[in-house]
């Protein structure tokens, strides 16, 4: 045996100087998503919609098993870009551009590609800049059912190895990705009527008004649960696991503390709303922006609300309409001897969450009678 050993300092993920517009990362991995996984993600975010809970209803309606909610489709392929885009990031800032494609099913297995479309320094801190990227998720590559599943674009604050060093700065257009939601066609043959108990009797297309604000009843409080969340989507961020590195120098890191992973919030705040108005959705088309506006941690509770701006048909489906939406995030904070028209004495309500939001939601007219 030798004295001594070779010490090899291994380091992951990409730092600020280590981007460039242009580069195009292939993430490993992948991903297949399992029952126990779907099961997991749909059950920990509240989600109702039957489509994700009820096989016979989805197979009813033309899908080939349940479906995977987008919040979930998103939270699986946006953490395989984790470690080469986003390990060594201090926050996400925002998400851009957000399309579905396909549906996920149980056994489909996800992989997904990014190219970096800009990289500029931060003007007032020099240890920190933005990098912009675009990632496109597929299912079952080199299989006949191979499909784009969603594309979307997020910027995100990284720190440099480096503080001195120089930077590849530039920015590039992004490129044309075809996206369009996969749906089943309206069969006037099918009895729809039958299953329509199994979902919300008031959330069809018919049931919104434009500039109204649904406030989701129910809540969900976050504990350390957020660590094993993490690790199952295979996100290896630190921020949101390793408190020694934290510790070590804990004025580097947002409320000085493990940060929850932002696609978790994202994705509860989608299932709180679902009842009221996601029950009878048959996809999500688009996010066209999405933004975290302050940071969650271990025992916070989540709550959700949409505002309804707009409404309009759907092309080429008199059975489907389209919701514009902003769907918001919030929680409270204790705030002692303080009176706020929006939260109890002695609290604060803190928004978390914004996501401007279109869903595809069926007519009574045709499904319910």
């Amino acid at each position: 045996m030798p004295d001594r050993f070779r010490a090899i300092r291994k380091q992951t993920g990409n730092f600020l100087e280590d981007f460039r517009p242009g580069q195009v990362f292939r993430h490993k991995g992948g991903k297949t998503v399992t029952e126990g996984l779907f099961a997991t993600f749909t059950e920990f975010a509240m989600t109702s919609n039957p489509l994700a809970k009820n096989a016979r209803y989805a197979r009813s309606y033309g899908f080939d098993g349940l479906v995977c909610p987008p919040g979930v489709a998103m939270l699986v392929a946006f953490s395989q870009t984790v470690e080469d885009v986003s390990e060594n990031a201090r926050a996400n800032l925002e998400y851009i551009d957000m399309r579905f494609g396909a549906p996920v099913y149980i056994g489909d297995t996800i992989e997904v590609e990014t190219k970096v479309l800009g990289v500029r320094a931060s003007s007032s801190r020099p240890n920190l800049g933005v990098v912009h990227v675009q990632s496109t998720a597929r299912k079952n590559l080199d299989a006949s059912d191979e499909a784009v599943v969603l594309t979307w674009q997020r910027k995100v604050q990284v720190y440099k190895r480096d503080d001195s060093a120089e930077l590849q700065e530039g920015s590039l257009e992004p490129d044309s990705v075809e996206c369009e939601l996969w749906l089943p066609e309206y069969d006037p043959s099918r009895d729809y009527k039958s299953l329509a108990h199994l979902s919300s009797p008031d959330s069809y297309f018919e049931d919104f008004e434009p500039r109204t604000l649904i406030e989701h009843s129910r809540g969900r409080t976050m504990t350390d649960e957020h660590i094993h969340l993490t690790a199952m989507l295979d996100n290896t961020s630190q921020v949101h696991c390793n408190r020694f590195m934290i510790d070590l120098n804990p004025q580097q890191y947002v409320g000085e503390q493990l940060i929850i992973f932002g696609g978790i919030p994202f994705v509860l705040c989608l299932g709180l709303s679902s009842p009221d108005v996601g029950d009878n959705a048959l996809g999500d088309l688009s996010y066209r922006t999405g933004r975290h506006t302050a940071p969650l941690f271990a025992g916070d509770t989540v709550f959700a609300a949409t505002e309804v701006f707009g409404k309009r048909d759907f092309p080429g489906r008199v059975d489907l309409g389209i919701l514009e939406t902003r769907l918001l995030g919030h929680k409270f904070e204790r705030a002692e001897g303080e009176s706020h028209d929006d939260a109890p004495k002695g609290w604060k309500k803190t928004r978390i969450f914004e996501l401007e939001r279109e869903i595809v939601v069926k007519r009574r007219s045709h499904y319910a009678g």
